[in-house]
C-alpha cells in the first residue's frame, strides 16, 4: 500500500496524550502516518501560554493538512479550560429565556478565548433535547427540555463559533437526551420510533445542518427503530443513511471518544475503529494516551483496507471531505503563531466575558 494513502489513513484519528507538550512517541508515529488532530484534557493544560505553543507545536504533526487542535469546552461541568479562562455557567442557563442574542454573545466570546490560544475544534455546542430528568450524563449540559429553544439556540451558537474562526460540532447525533444510562459506562439503549425521533431527537440538528455546522459527533447509543443491532457510532443506516443521504450533512462526521465502554464492552477498539469509519465517520476519538493503542488503531485501517474490508474510496471520500472543511478554518494556520502574554491575559477573562457569564447565571 503506497505511503500516500497510509498517511490519509492518519487523518481519520484525532488523540489524546498525556503532558503538556507533544510527546516523543506520538511525534514519531505523526511522522509516520501524519495525524488528523489532538484533544486537549486538563491534563494537558498548565497555563494559556503553554496552550499556545501546545498549539503551535501541534502544526507539526501533519504534512498533508493543518491538523485540528480540539477541546471539550461547553460551559458548566464540562470546561477543561479554566481561570484564567472566563468560567461559563452550564448551556441550560441559555434555554430558561431562550434569549438567542445572549447566546451569541455567548458563543462568540467563548470562541475568542479559544481562537486565541490556537484551538481550532469545539466539542459543543450539545444538541440534545433534555427529555429525560434521570439522564445523567446530559442534564444541564442541554440547552433545553424543548426541541424548538434547543434548535434555536444551538443555531445562534454554531454561527457564532464559526464568524470567530472555531469549527463548532453539533453532538451527540441524532440525540442523547432521553438515555438512563451514560454511555461512558454502558451502552444506552432508545426505543422511541423514527418518527418520534425525528420530529425531537433530530431536529436540532437538522438546524445546524443548515447553518453548515462544520462537524457533527456521533451517540454511542443503540436507537433500535433505526439499526437493531449496533449504536450510532457504528452504523451505516443512521450516519451514511439518516445523517448524509436524508439529511443531507457535508461536514466531518467524528466519532464520540472510542474508548468509551459503550463501544470497548462489545467491541476491540480495532474493530470498533473499523466499523466506525465504515459506517461513514470521517475521523475518530481516540481520548487515552496509550501510543501503542493508537498505533495498533491505525494498522487496523491499513488492514482493513488492504484486505477489502473497509473500501479504499471511503478513506478517500473522508480525505477530501476534510480537505474541504479545514480549509474553511485551517487556512493559513500553518503561519499562526500564539499571543504574547499580555494580550492573552486581556482577552482572557474580560470584564465584557465575564458581564456576559453573569447574565447567563441569572437564569440558573
Amino acid at each position: 500500500m503506497s505511503d500516500q494513502i497510509h498517511r490519509k489513513i492518519g487523518q481519520l484519528v484525532i488523540v489524546g496524550f498525556d503532558g503538556t507538550s507533544i510527546p516523543s512517541d506520538l511525534r514519531a508515529l505523526a511522522r509516520e502516518m501524519g495525524l488528523g488532530g489532538i484533544v486537549l484534557f486538563g491534563r494537558n493544560i498548565e497555563s494559556p501560554e503553554q496552550v499556545g505553543e501546545l498549539a503551535c507545536e501541534c502544526l507539526g504533526l501533519s504534512h498533508e493538512l493543518p491538523p485540528w487542535v480540539s477541546v471539550d469546552q461547553e460551559g458548566g461541568r464540562v470546561a477543561r479550560l479554566k481561570s484564567p479562562f472566563t468560567r461559563w455557567p452550564p448551556m441550560s442557563s441559555l434555554g430558561r429565556g431562550v434569549n438567542i442574542d445572549l447566546a451569541t454573545r455567548f458563543a462568540h466570546a467563548m470562541a475568542c478565548e479559544l481562537r486565541a490560544v490556537g484551538i481550532t475544534l469545539d466539542y459543543a455546542p450539545v444538541l440534545d433535547v433534555n427529555t429525560n430528568p434521570e439522564n445523567v450524563v446530559i442534564g444541564d449540559r442541554s440547552l433545553s427540555e424543548e426541541p424548538v429553544a434547543v434548535a434555536k439556540l444551538g443555531e445562534a451558537i454554531v454561527h457564532a463559533f464559526q464568524d470567530a474562526g472555531v469549527a463548532a460540532c453539533a453532538k451527540h447525533f441524532p440525540g442523547h437526551g432521553d438515555t438512563t444510562k451514560d454511555s461512558h459506562l454502558e451502552l444506552p439503549v432508545v426505543a422511541h420510533s423514527v418518527n418520534r425521533l425525528r420530529a425531537i431527537e433530530v431536529q436540532p440538528f437538522r438546524v445546524a445542518i443548515a447553518q453548515e455546522v462544520a462537524t457533527v459527533m456521533t451517540a454511542h447509543v443503540l436507537y433500535s427503530s433505526l439499526d437493531e443491532d449496533r449504536p450510532a457510532t457504528l452504523s451505516h443506516q443512521i450516519l451514511t443513511g439518516m445523517l448524509r443521504q436524508e439529511l443531507g450533512f457535508e461536514g466531518l462526521i467524528i466519532s464520540d471518544d472510542m474508548e468509551m465502554a459503550a463501544i470497548s464492552d462489545g467491541y476491540s477498539i480495532e474493530d470498533a475503529t473499523v466499523r466506525a469509519v465504515g459506517a461513514g465517520c470521517d475521523m475518530v476519538l481516540l481520548c487515552g494516551s496509550d501510543v501503542d493503542k493508537q498505533v495498533r488503531v491505525l494498522e487496523a485501517l491499513i488492514r482493513a483496507v488492504e484486505n477489502d474490508r473497509l473500501k479504499r474510496e471511503r478513506v478517500e471520500e473522508s480525505f477530501v471531505r476534510q480537505e474541504h472543511v479545514k480549509a474553511r478554518f485551517l487556512r493559513n494556520r500553518r503561519e499562526w503563531r500564539p499571543l504574547g502574554t499580555g494580550q492573552l491575559r486581556t482577552l482572557l477573562g474580560c470584564d465584557d466575558h465575564f458581564s456576559i457569564a453573569q447574565e447567563m447565571e441569572r437564569f440558573l
